[in-house]
């Protein structure tokens, strides 16, 4: 999952996260927003399924949040520092 939650950004969004704030949108834009928030919470969910199947451990559906939480503070840090000029 966490090769295609970035992936609409890239094919749509031409590489920069500005366009996830924005209320401009046009049809690509408006997909790769729905698509990567469907990739965000099926990154979410589908540990808690597997958990409620008894597939995996409460353990590692804990280090999956923790990895998903560490994942989600990358991405903000690099949308913090794409909108700065002075990079």
């Amino acid at each position: 999952m966490y090769v295609l939650v970035p992936m609409p950004c890239l094919f749509f969004g031409g590489g920069s996260t500005q366009f996830l704030t924005s209320r401009d949108g046009g049809g690509w834009i408006d997909a790769a927003k729905f698509l990567t928030g469907a990739s965000a919470v099926g990154s979410f969910a589908i540990p808690i399924i597997l958990r409620h199947a008894h597939m995996i451990s409460t353990g590692a559906m804990f280090i999956e949040f923790t990895s998903f939480i560490i994942f989600v503070c990358t991405v903000l840090c690099f949308h913090r520092a794409s909108l700065e000029d002075d990079w």
